[in-house]
């Protein structure tokens, strides 16, 4: 689980015991006056549980502190930005998360990102992008609305011939090799690339292998202006837009940007990738 949701969870955690405390409650005390096992009490105000809205309303009035319920439901909620299940948010399929990530790059003018293994959304092709919604489907046991994605995730493409509007992205070299797909997919999917990076409001760098990094690159992000960035991992997408979060974002797009290779020594790169699959 994230750094930053776990800490959070906790500072929730600790508020909860707090009001406890000052209500001159044990735990045990205020498990039996709520019905519920004491355990469940210490999970929740040692931040190894979030507690549902319904039990925070409950905790509150547990402690004769219902005064204190809103302050409560607003620490939940910060949790609800910082942490956003897949499981969630993918349980009708991949579309609707994709309409969402239309209205975002709508909503903004500068979109900065950071992609480790494999192509960005905005640069996919429809091939592409049809087999990383099938395969992420597989893997996580969701229903395959793959055609709705793909469409909406062309239809996000549009942002890039949009005036006013810039992209700047990161792509570790690795992608260009990760190839989860047929040949013919991947040759189209550089090619496509490789034209990208001639695109007027697009810039594109490639960090090649064995570059000296000030800053490691173990997650993909997206930095949406200066108001959110989105952080993906296996389980679970950041949604972060505290200005100290943002800030530290920036900065590691930023050191990582100083080992990119840009404009035609990234499309020789890309060149290369798109050259040895001509060898496979």
């Amino acid at each position: 689980m994230s750094t930053d949701f776990q800490s959070s969870r906790e500072a929730l955690g600790v508020r909860l015991r707090e009001l406890r405390t000052e209500a001159g409650m044990e735990g045990k005390d205020l498990a039996a006056k709520l019905g519920w096992q004491a355990s469940k009490v210490s999970r929740l105000q040692n931040g190894k549980q979030t507690p549902t809205a319904a039990e925070i309303t409950a905790w509150a009035q547990g402690v004769g502190r219902p005064d204190a319920e809103v302050e409560l439901q607003g620490l939940r909620a910060g949790l609800e930005m910082k942490h956003r299940s897949w499981r969630r948010q993918l349980a009708g399929g991949h579309r609707a998360r994709q309409e969402v990530a239309i209205q975002e790059t709508a909503a903004t003018q500068m979109i900065r990102g950071l992609e480790v293994s494999r192509v960005p959304g905005l640069f996919q092709t429809p091939e592409y992008a049809r087999v990383v919604f099938d395969s992420n489907a597989e893997f996580r046991g969701i229903p395959p609305t793959t055609e709705a994605a793909v469409a909406a995730r062309i239809r996000r493409q549009e942002a890039l011939y949009e005036p006013g509007k810039s992209f700047r992205f990161l792509l570790c070299e690795a992608a260009l090799y990760h190839r989860s797909c047929p040949v013919d997919v991947m040759a189209e999917q550089l090619d496509r690339l490789y034209n990208i990076v001639g695109l007027r409001s697009v810039e594109l760098g490639v960090i090649p292998f064995g570059a000296q990094l000030r800053r490691t690159a173990p997650h993909a992000f997206w930095i949406y202006d200066r108001r959110l960035v989105i952080v993906e991992t296996i389980s679970e997408e950041l949604w972060l837009t505290d200005e100290a979060d943002i800030r530290l974002y920036e900065r590691a797009w930023e050191w990582l940007a100083e080992s990119a290779e840009r404009g035609s020594p990234a499309r020789r790169l890309i060149a290369r990738a798109r050259a040895s699959l001509d060898l496979v």
